[in-house]
């Protein structure tokens, strides 16, 4: 079974992290959710505090599959300042795992040096934080190991596209039909 770790710091977007795991679970990966302050519990951007699976401690770099950063504010902010981290990130990349992230949270990946060369999108307004990138208006776009969307509006469709790689297309297309999500 595939595993995907979701990191969440004070601040993040709770749907853009939700929605993305929602997706991946009901596609039969499994999904942690990793908080990466001092505590289980993390308040999102909109002052909902969800609970987390485990720390970032725990993570086991190894076994991810998939290492996902949701947008938010200051959420993407606080994740950037969280040495552990990006150095994990850097690492996990170097050794050919797959990261995404969704609105402001590819600034993280550009900020540690994973975009050079890459083609990625993010939320308007954070496209010079894509450091080395070509960057795309796509809603969602694969490049090599690296997956980025823009936004909210895209946090389904980067599920989805997540759950292809990690399956198959064929599973994400069931998924889709089973949420009633035929806007794409």
């Amino acid at each position: 079974m595939a595993r995907v770790y979701a990191f969440m710091a004070t601040g993040f977007e709770e749907v853009e992290c939700l929605s993305v795991a929602d997706v991946l679970i009901r596609g039969g990966v499994e999904v942690k959710l990793v908080s990466v302050t001092d505590s289980l519990e993390v308040v999102s951007s909109h002052n909902i505090t969800v609970k987390a699976d485990c720390m970032l401690a725990d993570v086991d770099w190894e076994a991810g599959d998939v290492f996902f950063l949701p947008g938010g504010l200051p959420g993407t902010t606080n994740l950037a300042a969280c040495e552990p981290l990006c150095s994990n990130l850097k690492m996990a990349y170097e050794n050919g795992k797959r990261l995404a992230a969704i609105c402001a949270g590819p600034s993280v990946l550009g900020g540690i040096g994973i975009l050079e060369g890459k083609t990625a999108t993010c939320f308007p307004g954070f496209e010079e934080k894509l450091t080395g990138a070509e960057y795309t208006r796509q809603g969602v776009v694969t490049d090599g190991m690296v997956t980025t969307a823009r936004g909210l509006g895209y946090a389904l469709d980067l599920g989805l596209e997540l759950l292809g790689i990690l399956d198959s297309r064929e599973t994400a297309a069931k998924i889709k039909a089973s949420i009633q999500y035929d806007q794409v």
